[in-house]
């Protein structure tokens, strides 16, 4: 299921359990890491973060996503894009602290193929300690 919020806060960031970046044609996914121990991939909520994305709108769809299914994937490309989803992050943290809920995050890199290109992502998994 994919969510695109219409808010002007939150015009950037795109919720789904997808475990990608927008489907399409050509698209690839390659975790550079090896993936879970076991070969296990649990599912997850997906936000997908821009460099204009505001960082507390993003943290409160993290805290909701957590909240709600128990974990939340951030992805994002680019270092402006990675720096808002850091700071999301750190804000998400003190939200969910306020509901008891202990937060980390676990930061790995994986290579998306869009068209015929490949670039390197960073994703942030949001889940209670």
């Amino acid at each position: 299921m994919e969510r695109f919020f219409s808010k002007l806060d939150l015009r950037e960031i795109k919720i789904g359990t997808e475990a990608s970046f927008p489907p399409e044609e050509g698209y690839q996914e390659s975790p550079r890491s090896g993936g879970q121990a076991g070969g296990q991939k649990r599912r997850s909520e997906v936000l997908k973060v821009s460099a204009r994305s505001r960082p507390s709108a993003v943290a409160g769809a993290i805290a909701g996503v957590v909240r709600e299914v128990g974990r939340a994937e951030v992805q994002a490309i680019g270092a402006g894009a990675a720096n808002q989803a850091i700071k999301a992050v750190a804000i998400a943290r003190d939200y969910l602290a306020e509901s008891g809920i202990d937060a980390v995050c676990l930061p790995s890199f994986i290579t998306v193929t869009i068209g015929n290109e490949d670039r390197t992502a960073i994703r942030l998994i949001v889940e209670p300690r």
